[in-house]
């Protein structure tokens, strides 16, 4: 696998995040330590590691997970291109969930004993990844708002506006109103703390009502707005973002 030159880094040109000059490219080149490719299912973080490494999604899905210790399992998001990952195992020293790769994925790696390099060469880097830390939170804070605060088709509304944003924001849009959702039910229902009965079921009447059509791995919203409506939420513009 040739590894791809930061110069050359196809999240440079994709809609939402914001491109490094060059000079950031010539130095972000030297810190990247090279890239890994992995298949479905592979255990790129795992819980309770302590990982030498950090990494930058070039291509492909995941999600980060915890399992408690009686084999339940919470989804605490999932992982889509330009999301950097491992970041707590960098600062704390070890991971408290674990990322699993859904599809084949790409990653930029990165040392995480050179972390300190960008805070101590790159302040405006180091910035950068003060503000994905930020972004992630803020996601989280949504998140918990909505398991405690909505109803199950509410969440799941919710869910699937927020996901389509995301990857239409990528470019993923694949025709008018259809992206790309390689994910299973089960993965749905374990992010929203619902069970896969009432998961299936909502997504059935949903279905019916012409809503959304979740199949054969595309996701189809004909009218945003109106799931939106459903989710009691806004459809909001994603933000300008920096990325590693």
């Amino acid at each position: 696998m040739k590894m791809i030159s930061c110069h050359d880094c196809p999240l440079q040109d994709c809609g939402p995040f914001i491109p490094h000059s060059d000079e950031e490219k010539d130095f972000l080149g030297g810190f990247k330590a090279g890239e890994m490719a992995v298949g479905a299912g592979t255990q790129i973080l795992m819980e309770g590691a302590k990982t030498p490494q950090l990494f930058t999604v070039l291509e492909g899905m995941g999600l980060r997970e915890k399992t408690l210790e009686d084999g339940r399992r919470q989804v605490i998001n999932f992982v889509l291109p330009g999301d950097f990952i491992g970041l707590q195992a960098g600062i704390m020293g070890e991971m408290n969930h674990s990322v699993e790769a859904v599809t084949p994925m790409r990653c930029c790696v990165f040392r995480r004993e050179d972390l300190w390099l960008l805070y101590r060469n790159r302040p405006e880097l180091a910035f950068d990844l003060t503000w994905i830390a930020a972004a992630e939170e803020y996601f989280l804070g949504e998140t918990v708002a909505t398991l405690g605060q909505r109803d199950g088709t509410e969440r799941i509304a919710w869910a699937l506006v927020k996901l389509f944003v995301r990857l239409r924001g990528l470019g993923l849009e694949a025709e008018p109103g259809t992206v790309p959702l390689p994910y299973r039910q089960q993965d749905l229902a374990d992010a929203l703390g619902l069970s896969l009965v009432h998961t299936n079921k909502t997504l059935s009447r949903l279905r019916a009502q012409r809503m959304v059509d979740w199949s054969d791995g595309m996701l189809r919203v004909p009218d945003l707005e109106a799931l939106a409506e459903l989710a009691v939420t806004e459809i909001e513009a994603l933000p300008r973002r920096p990325f590693l």
